[in-house]
């Protein structure tokens, strides 16, 4: 892969995954965040916007609380993300929840039912 088809806005969402990982492990306390993984960060090429997919250890029934709780932390974290990368534009940030391995059970579910 030559080195300039990775864009900046890659790299950034790269580091963004890890900060967010490494906030939600060390420094939220919010209970309803328990158990989230991050999986996932699109940036916009200009850097104005972050969609941050996440995941639920044991599926996603609580996935609205949880998006409740990534919610309210969300200027925090985005303050710590400007502090942390050194952005003079700091994105903002919006959370959806990945739903890649939900799909992925169901269409394993459908291929066991189908073998049956």
């Amino acid at each position: 892969m030559n080195p300039m088809e990775y864009q900046r806005s890659d790299r950034v969402g790269d580091l963004i995954v890890e900060l967010i990982s490494e906030l939600l492990s060390r420094e939220i306390r919010d209970p309803r965040v328990r158990g989230v993984t991050i999986t996932a960060a699109k940036v916009t090429k200009d850097l104005k916007l972050a969609r941050v997919y996440f995941n639920l250890l044991g599926g996603g029934e609580n996935r609205d609380s949880v998006l409740a709780g990534l919610r309210s932390a969300g200027g925090f974290i985005r303050s710590r993300v400007g502090k942390e990368l050194n952005l003079r534009f700091v994105p903002a940030i919006e959370f959806f929840y990945d739903e890649t391995e939900d799909q992925a059970q169901r269409i394993d579910e459908l291929l066991k039912s189908v073998k049956e």
